[in-house]
């Protein structure tokens, strides 16, 4: 079987080097040539990904068209920023019987679209409605060196996601699959959202109540936008959601929770990105978590104060003083 997996960062590498090593025929598209070179003549991504040697059984370039000659399965894990012009770009080159998979954990910030309602807009309903979209606690550096995990595949059509389950499941990776694409790729998107949260609360120096209190509360507010969108409620106590939001909470390896840790520690944005060196999708879902939350009016005031902290310049301490001092709630409604 020959898989094409565009997008060679840290992510997309780590996919491929877990299908590669399950002696599948794999082509990891880069963007930029000299990183594609670079991989293939290391045999290792030193720049996103140090350390984890890649299988013979896959080949990196930069070339679109060599990578998605004769592909069977297209894996796209590209920022949700490059969905669009990479779906639009494949536009015509894929074929309905091709097994999509988008792999993305982000929402495109203007316009809230999932990826794969991205996807359906650039390639058409037909494939779009055939897309599978990955997501779980799936640390890349993790993943690619065979720590037990678990993930989720998710389509409307359920043999497409046992087609998926079977290409992904190894000794180190179960796989289970479900029908709530909406709910699996909103959960793995919103997650990034606390996880930057989570992030701010270590570099205030706050404790463990802290982060239990962003994570139950943040599941809270994933739950209530995801339900008021179409999905199912329960979706989001499983991998994609729960799962997804305690792994990228507690995880010095989540580049979202470096982000609001350095935020956290009185750095400003621009010398955190900087320091960062990669996308961290906590910011364009964020923003469209954000403007969803209005059009539909969800409460999700741990979402409205981040966003006031990336976009507005609010301080993080008064941010977690606006929280705390809020009108008392009930805890379930």
């Amino acid at each position: 079987m020959n898989i094409a997996v565009l997008g060679s960062g840290s992510w997309g590498t780590a996919l491929a080097i877990l299908l590669g090593k399950k002696e599948y025929s794999v082509t990891l598209w880069s963007r930029r040539d000299d990183l594609a070179r670079a991989i293939e003549r290391d045999r290792e991504n030193t720049q996103y990904l140090p350390g984890a040697r890649l299988p013979d059984t896959i080949t990196s370039t930069s070339c679109l068209d060599r990578a998605l000659d004769g592909c069977q399965v297209l894996v796209l894990a590209v920022p949700s920023a490059g969905v669009r012009e990479v779906a639009d770009t494949i536009s015509g080159k894929v074929s309905p019987d091709t097994l999509l998979i988008h792999a993305g954990k982000g929402l495109e910030s203007e316009s809230g679209l999932r990826g794969s309602e991205v996807i359906a807009q650039e390639l058409g309903e037909e494939i779009g409605h055939g897309c599978v979209a990955l997501s779980g606690p799936n640390l890349a550096v993790e993943l690619a060196n065979d720590v037990p995990t678990a993930t989720v595949v998710a389509c409307s059509d359920m043999d497409r996601a046992a087609r998926a389950q079977e290409l992904f499941s190894s000794p180190s990776l179960r796989v289970y699959r479900n029908p709530d694409i909406a709910g699996v790729e909103l959960g793995g998107a919103i997650k990034n959202v606390f996880a930057i949260g989570a992030g701010i609360s270590d570099g205030l120096g706050y404790g463990d109540n802290t982060k239990a209190t962003m994570v139950t509360r943040g599941l809270m507010e994933m739950t209530r936008l995801g339900t008021v969108l179409g999905a199912d409620p329960r979706t989001f106590t499983g991998l994609s959601g729960f799962g997804d939001l305690m792994a990228t909470c507690a995880s010095r390896l989540s580049r979202n929770l470096r982000l609001g840790l350095m935020l956290g520690q009185g750095n400003s944005l621009a010398a955190s990105l900087k320091s960062l060196g990669q996308v961290a999708e906590g910011m364009p879902t964020c923003e469209a978590a954000y403007l969803l939350s209005r059009k539909h009016g969800v409460y999700m005031p741990i979402t409205e104060q981040i966003h006031a902290l990336l976009f507005e310049g609010k301080c993080p301490e008064q941010a977690v003083l606006d929280l705390m001092t809020r009108d008392q709630k009930e805890e379930i409604c």
